[in-house]
């Protein structure tokens, strides 16, 4: 009789994992179409301009050799349709491709910051401006930044995210360290009054202000996305490389440079064996909608990144910070 209540036990915990939110497709579940039967799509970044949600998002071509941006809106967060692509310019460090797209608002335009792809120690971060969010001019100073203080970082510049905080600009990227292993965190500033350009950005010293530390997040740390809650600014971060498993974390600090960890555990955890993310929740962009609502975008696959979907998550706030909404 034991026994038969221990396969009846585990019989319904295998329907629980089978029905929890992760196993099943998710509600949002958006592979770009642009590669053909291999639906792509990563590094998602959501933002709400001219009426409408617009998302941006890292594709490769069909030969998955040249990198660019795709684009999408959405009406409610979970449908979204393709609108166009951002090709990189052929005469410069973007030749090979580019990625990894952040936007924000000033002065009703859409500022993108994005980096270049395939250029190892030489990926840098770049900026281009629109009006309607699908047509870009690109800035003449392109790549605006990469690090050059040398005691710490390679030199490379790539997952740019651009907030502004206590009455300035701050430029998250994550760089390799000089022996090109062990990726991490640097931030620069800018005036609240630049136009972005490469002399607009002074870089801080005393870098890295998060680098990899905990076993979960094994040699690396990338893919910052910051939002403003209260006082203080939380970073959701992506700890270990794509499959690692790469997981989300959140760190959190009063002026932007100095950090603090919330937890040693990861905030949102790849899926369960044979789930639509059991390789990786990767890649995070926190998002706060026009109804006021927050949501986490990210992105995951479970095949070792022969397909790549972004998804969402419900994200609460409490005293202690965020949590995963049920």
């Amino acid at each position: 009789m034991g026994h038969f209540k221990t396969i009846v036990l585990l019989s319904l915990l295998h329907l629980l994992a089978i029905a929890s939110p992760m196993a099943q497709t998710p509600a949002m579940y958006y592979g770009d179409r642009d590669v053909a039967d291999r639906p792509y799509a990563k590094d998602p970044y959501v933002i709400y301009f001219k009426g409408t949600y617009w998302m941006y998002y890292s594709v490769p071509d069909a030969n998955r050799k040249t990198w660019y941006i795709g684009i999408a809106t959405s009406n409610d967060l979970v449908n979204w349709q393709k609108k166009g692509n951002l090709k990189p310019s052929l005469d410069s460090v973007e030749t090979k491709g580019i990625c990894a797209p952040s936007a924000l608002i000033k002065d009703g335009q859409l500022h993108l910051f994005y980096q270049s792809y395939g250029n190892g120690r030489a990926d840098a971060i770049c900026h281009a401006v629109s009006n309607n969010g699908i047509d870009f001019t690109k800035d003449a100073s392109n790549p605006i930044f990469r690090p050059t203080i040398s005691d710490w970082t390679c030199g490379r510049a790539i997952d740019a995210e651009v907030i502004a905080f206590k009455g300035k600009y701050f430029l998250y990227y994550a760089t390799r360290d000089t022996a090109y292993k062990i990726q991490q965190q640097g931030v620069a500033t800018a005036a609240l009054a630049s136009d972005f350009s490469r002399t607009s950005w002074k870089e801080v010293a005393g870098m890295p202000m998060l680098k990899p530390e905990l076993s979960w997040e094994k040699n690396c740390i990338e893919a910052a996305s910051c939002i403003q809650v209260g006082k203080q600014l939380y970073m959701f971060y992506a700890g270990a490389y794509n499959n690692e498993p790469q997981q989300i974390g959140v760190a959190v600090s009063k002026d932007g440079i100095h950090w603090k960890r919330l937890s040693d555990q990861p905030f949102l955890t790849n899926g369960a064996p044979g789930s639509w993310n059991e390789s990786e929740s990767g890649h995070p962009k926190i998002f706060k909608a026009e109804d006021g609502k927050y949501h986490l975008f990210f992105q995951g696959n479970k095949d070792k990144g022969k397909t790549w979907f972004l998804s969402s998550v419900p994200v609460g706030w409490n005293k202690q910070g965020p949590y995963l909404v049920k």
